[in-house]
């Protein structure tokens, strides 16, 4: 059995008081990776990400928040307001 059958076993015994620990713990996790790749990050680099209808979108970082990053398309000049681990780097300031 792989770890995440065994998860996802576990997660179908808990209780709520369990299940409420789970989900701090995942939100802590969650908030660590979006500050490493924040961290990782400055304004200028160009990054892609899929957009909400499944294209690439691929722009220039032009801030930088705790927990998400604002990206101004290429393509059309938009402004993305992206959760940094959905970001793929691709080059560095440029």
């Amino acid at each position: 059995m792989t770890m995440i059958n065994t998860v996802l076993d576990q997660v179908a015994r808990m209780d709520n008081n369990e299940l409420n620990r789970v989900l701090a713990a995942i939100k802590l996790q969650r908030t660590a990776i979006a500050k490493t790749m924040t961290r990782k990050l400055l304004v200028g680099d160009v990054v892609s990400f899929e957009g909400r209808r499944g294209a690439t979108v691929t722009g220039r970082v032009t801030k930088v928040n705790p927990k998400t990053v604002l990206v101004k398309d290429s393509a059309s000049a938009t402004t993305w307001k992206v959760t940094a681990t959905l970001l793929t780097p691709l080059s560095i300031g440029s």
